[in-house]
């Protein structure tokens, strides 16, 4: 960052003032703040003092700003060196900025530098006239319309050292000057014009009842497909998987009845419940049958003495090696039988029938 100072003695004015116009607008300002906050104003203070002075601040400027928002002297001096938007050395009537980022330098920004040094001068030098002075800056924002100047409050954009030169004599002659684009451009358009929504009728409503019936034709179009019956249509997954409500109870009265047939009888129901007349079946060798681990039975008899069933008799198995069979507190029948095949005199890590 460049090194800011205040401009030379004999460049100072003996003094400044605000103007009773604006001291009432800096009054505005400040009455946005909550008391005690005052300082707040400082930026705009110093820039509406900045304008009043012709374009930069002198050392009585930045004084008189102190002064009428209460703030040490020092302090709105460091405000006043720190921000660029703040001259500190006179200017010229009309003071150009010129952007030299890589967008403006690669359209042309070098020749536009090179110009500006032909007709006004060195950077920071005014016209013996006081009518220019410039100084190359950083990006101003508006790459889409590079290489442009900034001069005073205004931007002059898509310029070429013609175009530059003109604007010169143009503002030294008093004469109007264009703000914006200087080739002919509108904004930020592309370059020769724009070149899409170029159709008067986009703007002049004469498409939208061709768009309204474009718009209910495919809508009918796509009702009528939707309703078609074809290879593609959505299928039920299997038979009859409707909608729950859509299913019919065979076995509800009223709908026995609306059928005409007859109700079923209490001994019919009766007779479809009675656990006798079930039909158990013994667990035989299936894959989910587990080894029974006690000597309880798991055949499943209905048992019903008074109908001449006779209850089955435990079946026991063979219980595993050192587990005692249930309800024989001694441990039982085999509780201390080897597992068959084992040599009681066998020798610990021999082999079977080793002695």
């Amino acid at each position: 960052m460049s090194v800011r100072r205040l401009a030379p003695l004999l460049d100072q004015p003996a003094s400044f003032a605000f103007t009773p116009e604006n001291l009432t607008w800096l009054d505005g300002q400040v009455a946005k703040y909550p008391d005690g906050r005052q300082a707040s104003a400082v930026i705009p203070a110093l820039w509406q003092a900045q304008k009043q002075n012709g374009g930069w601040l002198p050392q009585k400027a930045i004084e008189a700003v102190a002064v009428r928002l209460g703030m040490p002297t020092i302090r709105v001096m460091e405000v006043a060196t720190f921000y660029t938007m703040f001259n500190l050395e006179p200017v010229g009537r009309y003071y150009i900025q010129l952007c030299g980022t890589v967008p403006c330098h690669v359209k042309g920004a070098i020749d536009l530098k090179q110009t500006l040094l032909n007709s006004v001068g060195d950077e920071r030098h005014v016209t013996e006239d006081g009518y220019f002075s410039w100084l190359e800056v950083e990006c101003l924002g508006a790459c889409c319309n590079a290489p442009m100047v900034q001069i005073n409050d205004e931007y002059y954009e898509d310029l070429t050292p013609d175009l530059l030169i003109k604007l010169i004599d143009d503002l030294r002659a008093g004469r109007d000057v264009k703000v914006g684009p200087q080739d002919g451009r509108v904004s930020s358009e592309p370059k020769g014009g724009a070149k899409t929504l170029t159709d008067p009728a986009l703007f002049d409503g004469s498409l939208v009842g061709g768009w309204r019936t474009r718009f209910e034709n495919s809508v009918t179009a796509e009702t009528d497909a939707g309703s078609a019956t074809g290879k593609n249509d959505m299928k039920p997954g299997r038979p009859g998987a409707t909608n729950a409500s859509q299913s019919s109870a065979t076995n509800a009265p009223a709908q026995s009845a609306q059928n005409g047939e007859s109700p079923k009888a209490a001994d019919d129901k009766a007779g479809a419940s009675d656990t006798s007349k079930t039909t158990v079946s013994e667990p035989g060798a299936s894959a989910d049958a587990k080894a029974p681990q006690s000597d309880k039975s798991y055949t499943m008899t209905p048992s019903k003495p008074e109908e001449g069933r006779v209850v089955a008799g435990s079946k026991g198995t063979t219980p595993i090696s050192g587990t005692p069979t249930s309800g024989n507190s001694e441990g039982g029948q085999g509780a201390g039988e080897k597992p068959a095949g084992v040599d009681p005199g066998a020798k610990p890590g021999a082999a079977p029938g080793a002695n």
